[in-house]
């Protein structure tokens, strides 16, 4: 066989192509024998030429596995013996390595066997060779055993840190250098135990040093295997960077500015600060990295201008510094937002204009972290960005413009406020000459005009004006952000847009029948704008259009086109809002779509190949890839369209169910299946809008139960809870969290006690768990020792703070054993060191709780009160509303304990009447909480002082849920004759004559007021009349109206 192969390995080598396939034919013919084996270990060591030497070594390393096991001892022994010669004595590096490859395979099986036991031994022998190749092929062979026999190291891990530091720094061969740069980045990868990973710390000096001089000598390959080094370091989850990252952030920001470098390289040099960014930002914090990491991201931002239309963007400098900024002001805005304002305050007015177009993009690139600093300095922010729209150079107006966008969706509600100036600038921008200006301008309007009130009908004119004509003749790109920035104008005017419904409505119907593909995404858009149009307009104008437009949706979702059968999904939710319980007639029609959408296959695949033939134009006989001998992923991929789709689709199933209710009987079964498998799904936005859907699906469960008398209703409420349960202790997306929790909230609500009894314990413990911050959601890895570091979600823990009360409105008093589990890992988020919204979120649970599980509330006043009485001096509307609530309803329930609070609270109540007050709500809060006071114990408030101020802030202006409180408390005093009362009863009736004609007060408040007013008059009689004479005829009426009822 031997000479057969010789020359059959030299015919392979041969340019012909028909005598290497001749010739791979038959090695591969050859290959199955096990003598295959000895004969390429002589064709390594005797082959004259180094190429069939390492063909020979290729060979045996793709085909040792599959025969090392039917080989003889002696056999195996001449062939490590081989290999080891190979390495020490052959002249060609491509065939010392080659040979190096088959080691590690063979040792794969002989190491742990025991038959290769001076292998080792002989490697650390190898590495202290005064040859420089020795050296190097004995690194090289500590790399490539690592992935075989990893394990065999661990007794050594001490004497081959000291071998590869010491090799690290050799100072006769980079090679060495660099082979022993290898072997640390392999070690590393294998190493899984902390303590082994944490030795890697020592090594980050060399590496440093060995990166800037081989940077310095143009081998940027081996800087960019240093920073894969270090990004296992960053991923690793030891706490090993220690001060070491000083050094390592250090030596990348010196690459990532340095332009003399390929950009590759500095892509992978501001990728390892954005790792940092991402998973280590309190060891930046810690360090003090944050401000010099930043000094150096900002300017990059300026090269945007320096590529070609060639350059890979996923490479470009700017959106890589830009990713670094982003995830730094999203996970430590507070040390961001000063420097990237700072730049951009700076160069605002550069004379160059990559710097004018950095700055204002890196205020929108931050507005997304850092959304509550720059709320407070939004004046100063606003007009860089609007002095950016009026720049000269589209580069700057793109960047500007971009930034606005980025405005529009961050900061609400705030940017509203000043709409007279953001409106016209972007009004212009959207006609400006610029493609890329008048895109983003579309988009920066879409998100501005979407959360706009009434605010927008001044401007409805000049704004439908140039969007139907922009929508009209601009090409398809532009006319589908056109059409996104109507859907926002529509949404925001409500019914003030049905003058231009009409025209709009009509347009769309030539959009809503394009089928050439590159029309598509335009179909799609305009099937949503249909939709959005549709809910302003309201049943009665959409219901006789219809059919035309549902008919165009469903012909659309039969393109095969996921973005338009994803808007088309949405389109049906709307319509089925507007129509309610009529929308069961298009069910037939529009539920097989919804199923197929949530059964499609996503394309989240991963293709396992466990084919021992490679397929590549060697015929997997010369390929030195990977050893076939394990199965190996080939592909994992998600294609994203179809997720869109499929959450759309989700949604609108559970939509679907809220409105028809008894109607979704056919399709309650299919839709359960789905929501559950989808609340499972891989992708939270899937997630997100199964664990909404779930709670709309067991309202059609109770309706369809009520109407069919279906005894299937048990197990359907078994299930949704379940799944509830388990998202909250298990999901790891904090928003999916928050969903389940606010939907158990609205259960509760809805249903009462009856639906969570039976889950009360596993629904306590995930509140605790949440409570205490260890569901899976609040894992997060955290290497600082910042005690003060208090960041968690606060959408999260207000969904969470949500569900105390909901318990104590089900439950009463029997809550309170339950509350005792639960109010210490509560208080903690109010304590000094917490944020104003932590403390008011606090403030808020304990207000609710109070007011519905009553008389027990008494037990924890104390705790309570001093908490409340400080955050009614606070600063924030927010916290002194939901502070003067609390003490209202602390005094009322908190019995004897809660009465020596009453001065205080009194004390704290006062300056929210006063003319320095500016909330309308805390205003209220306040009388509402001063009544409730009067109400429990008038005797303990001064009614001669307090009356005067509680009626001057009468009626109420803004929150009439304390509307009953202050009334009934009026009632009370007039009922009882009280002498303090009788003063204020011409100011009484000028306030009823107000209340009863109040759009906004709700009937059973009119009633009590009916009633005082009914007392006063049998009481008091024509000597009224004066006072009723003075109110406008129409509260008079409405008041003897009231009175006669009441």
């Amino acid at each position: 066989m031997a000479q057969s192969l010789e020359l059959l390995l030299i015919q392979f080598l041969m340019p012909d192509n028909d005598a290497r396939r001749q010739a791979e034919d038959q090695i591969k013919r050859l290959a199955k024998d096990p003598l295959v084996v000895p004969a390429l270990v002589q064709h390594l060591r005797t082959a004259k030429t180094p190429n069939v030497r390492q063909l020979a070594a290729v060979l045996l390393r793709k085909r040792i596995t599959g025969h090392w096991a039917k080989l003889s001892p002696q056999t195996k022994q001449e062939v490590k013996q081989s290999l080891i010669e190979s390495i020490t004595v052959e002249n060609s590096p491509p065939v010392r390595r080659a040979s190096a490859n088959v080691v590690s395979v063979v040792a794969k099986y002989a190491v742990p066997a025991g038959e290769w036991p001076d292998l080792l031994g002989f490697l650390f022998q190898c590495s202290q060779s005064v040859q420089e190749d020795h050296r190097e092929v004995a690194l090289i062979l500590f790399s490539s055993l690592t992935e075989t026999i990893g394990n065999t190291f661990r007794p050594y891990f001490a004497d081959l840190k000291a071998l590869l530091l010491k090799c690290m720094q050799d100072e006769n061969s980079s090679r060495v250098r660099v082979a022993a740069l290898k072997a640390v980045g392999s070690f590393l990868e294998f190493a899984s135990d902390g303590d082994d990973v944490v030795k890697f710390r020592d090594f980050v000096p060399s590496i440093l040093d060995l990166s800037r001089k081989c940077l310095a000598s143009g081998e940027e390959d081996v800087a960019i295997l240093a920073f894969e080094i270090f990004d296992e370091l960053i991923e690793s989850p030891a706490t090993l960077l220690g001060d070491s990252v000083k050094s390592i952030v250090q030596f990348a920001l010196e690459v990532s500015c340095n332009q003399t470098l390929e950009i590759s390289t500095r892509h992978q040099a501001i990728q390892i600060v954005s790792w940092l960014a991402k998973y280590k930002n309190n060891i930046l914090k810690k360090h003090k990295l944050v401000v010099p990491i930043l000094q150096v991201m900002c300017p990059l931002l300026a090269e945007s201008a320096d590529r070609d239309e060639d350059d890979d963007d996923d490479l470009a400098t700017d959106r890589a510094a830009a990713e670094v900024i982003d995830t730094l002001a999203m996970n430590l805005p507070k040390h961001v937002f000063p420097t990237v304002f700072e730049f951009s305050s700076m160069y605002g007015q550069s004379p160059d204009l990559k710097f004018r177009e950095a700055a204002v993009t890196a205020l929108g690139v931050i507005s997304e972290g850092c959304f509550d600093l720059m709320k407070e300095k939004l004046e100063p922010v606003l007009n860089i960005v609007l002095g950016g729209l009026r720049d000269p150079e589209k580069m700057v107006r793109g960047g500007s413009s971009f930034a606005l966008g980025q405005f529009a969706e961050h900061l609400q509600p705030e940017i509203l406020s000043h709409y007279q100036s953001f409106l016209p600038c972007v009004l212009n921008a959207i006609e400006d000459s610029s493609v890329d200006v008048k895109e983003k301008s579309y988009y920066a309007l879409a998100a501005f005009c979407e959360n706009m009130g009434e605010e927008i009908v001044a401007y409805l004119d000049p704004l439908m004006g140039k969007l139907m004509a922009a929508l009209e003749n601009s090409p398809r790109n532009l006319q589908e952000t056109c059409m996104s920035a109507i859907g926002s104008v529509a949404a925001a005017a409500e019914q003030a847009f049905n003058p231009y419904a009409g025209r709009v409505l009509e347009t769309m119907k030539f959009f809503m029948v394009l089928t050439n593909d590159e029309d598509l995404r335009a179909r799609a858009r305009a099937t949503e704008l249909v939709g959005i149009v549709a809910m302003s307009v309201g049943k009665q104008g959409m219901e006789p259009i219809l059919p035309a437009f549902i008919d165009a949706a469903i012909a659309g979702y039969g393109l095969e086109f996921s973005e338009l059968r994803e808007y088309t999904h949405g389109f049906f939710s709307n319509v089925a809002e507007i129509l309610d319980d009529t929308f069961a007639q298009y069910l037939p029609r529009v539920m097989p779509l919804v199923f197929a959408s949530c059964n499609l296959d996503d394309g989240s695949a991963v293709n396992i190949d466990e084919s021992d033939e490679d397929v590549n134009d060697f015929g997997g006989v010369s390929s030195d890839d990977e050893a076939h001998d394990e199965p190996r992923i080939r592909n994992i991929s998600v294609r994203t369209g179809v997720l869109d789709e499929k959450a759309a689709a989700t949604q609108a199933l559970g939509l679907f169910a809220l409105h028809t209710k008894s109607s979704f009987a056919p399709y309650l079964e299919e839709s359960l299946k789905i929501m559950d498998k989808h609340s499972g799904y891989f992708h939270e936005d899937v997630r997100l809008q199964a664990i909404t859907g779930l709670k709309h699906i067991l309202a059609a469960a109770h309706a369809i139960v009520q109407t069919h008398n279906d005894g299937s209703g048990k197990a359907n409420e078994i299930l949704v809870m379940n799944i509830y349960i388990k998202t909250m202790a298990d999901d790891d997306d904090k928003e999916v969290v928050a969903q389940a929790c606010l939907s158990i909230a609205d259960i509760m609500k809805d249903y009462g006690y009856a639906a969570i009894q039976n889950y009360l314990s596993p629904l306590v413990d995930a509140t605790l768990l949440l409570l205490t911050e260890k569901a899976a959601c609040q894992q997060e890895e955290d290497e600082s020792d910042d005690d003060d570091d208090v960041g968690h979600d606060e959408i999260l823990m207000d969904a969470v703070s949500d569900l105390l009360p909901a318990f104590a409105k089900c439950m009463g008093s029997h809550f309170e054993p339950v509350f005792a589990k639960l109010f210490e890992p509560l208080m903690k988020f109010a304590k000094a060191r917490r944020s104003d919204q932590d403390r008011t979120m606090v403030v808020a649970s304990l207000a609710e709780v109070a007011q519905d599980m009553g008389a027990p509330i008494s037990a924890y006043v104390d705790r309570i009160m001093p908490l409340v009485l400080k955050e009614l001096g606070s600063t924030h509307a927010t916290n002194k509303r939901n502070a003067a609530f609390c003490v209202g309803e602390l005094c009322k329930n908190g019995g004897e304990t809660a009465l020596k609070y009453f001065g205080d609270v009194l004390r704290g109540l006062n300056p929210l009447f006063g003319d320095s007050e500016t909330d309308l709500a805390v205003r209220d809060n306040a009388a509402g909480a001063t009544a409730r006071m009067i109400l429990v114990h008038p005797d303990l408030v001064p009614l001669n002082q307090v009356l005067p101020v509680l009626l001057r802030g009468l009626p109420l202006k803004e929150d009439q849920e304390e509307s009953m409180a202050v009334y009934s408390c009026i009632y009370s005093l007039v009922l009882a004759s009280n002498p303090q009362i009788i003063p204020h009863v011409p100011d009484l009736v000028r306030i009823f004559g107000q209340v009863v004609e109040s759009p906004v007060e709700k009937g059973e408040v009119k009633a009590i007021v009916g009633r005082t007013f009914s007392h006063l008059m049998s009481v008091y009689g024509d000597q009224l009349h004066p006072f009723i004479s003075v109110l406008p005829p129409s509260q008079a009426n409405t008041l003897a109206t009231f009175a006669s009822t009441g």
